[in-house]
């Protein structure tokens, strides 16, 4: 895959070419964990700002459930699988982001590992959301409703190698041994992915690497 701001400038054109169901133009961005769905994001979100069409990036991670719950359902050491969102309040969010003046929403603070309410706003002026997770293209209860609301849809499609190298990567920055690094990444963010990649819908736009 090409760098993200390399990228992002030729998706720039097709964003603001797609046609859109509300006053905000929807756009979705796919992808396995640690696929760089985040930086992309950031990046189209930027080149569209540069372009003169106001877009903000609003993440699908400020609807993790809070660690309590997890545990109470036993379930913390899946945390990031599909059943540890608030799919159904995902889904409303989304819905409501097509017309509404403005939307506020959760964001994931991810130094205490837990959602803070209300953290991140689109107001009127915003044009184009950049939408960015794991299962926004999901084909699986209450997460398939998703796909009716994108204007356009991107998802990228990274290699479990590339991927496990990346998650590794991660928790050794996150302060854990090597032998836990690998042990976290595929215990459950391996599982993830491949659950992303066996499940996922079309998109507009498949970007491999």
């Amino acid at each position: 895959m090409k760098p993200p701001g390399e990228t992002a400038a030729e998706l720039a054109p097709r964003v603001l070419g797609a046609p859109r169901r509300g006053r905000r133009r929807l756009v979705a961005l796919a992808g396995q964990p640690a696929s760089g769905k985040t930086t992309l994001a950031e990046s189209l979100a930027a080149k569209l700002c540069e372009e003169g069409c106001n877009a903000r990036v609003v993440p699908m991670d400020g609807f993790h459930l809070h660690n309590q719950i997890l545990l109470d359902r036993d379930i913390l050491n899946r945390k990031g699988a599909p059943h540890t969102f608030d799919a159904a309040g995902f889904v409303h969010l989304i819905s409501r982001l097509h017309d509404e003046e403005e939307v506020f929403y959760p964001l994931f603070d991810r130094s205490r590992d837990i959602s803070v309410a209300c953290a991140g706003r689109v107001g009127p002026e915003c044009d184009t959301v950049v939408i960015e997770g794991n299962y926004l293209l999901y084909d699986a209860p209450v997460w398939r409703d998703l796909s009716a609301h994108w204007d356009m849809s991107v998802r990228l499609d990274i290699s479990l190698k590339t991927l496990e190298e990346r998650l590794v990567q991660r928790w050794l920055d996150h302060g854990l041994s090597a032998e836990q690094a690998a042990e976290r990444a595929a215990g459950n963010d391996l599982a993830n992915a491949r659950s992303v990649a066996e499940n996922a819908l079309p998109a507009d736009i498949v970007l491999t690497g």
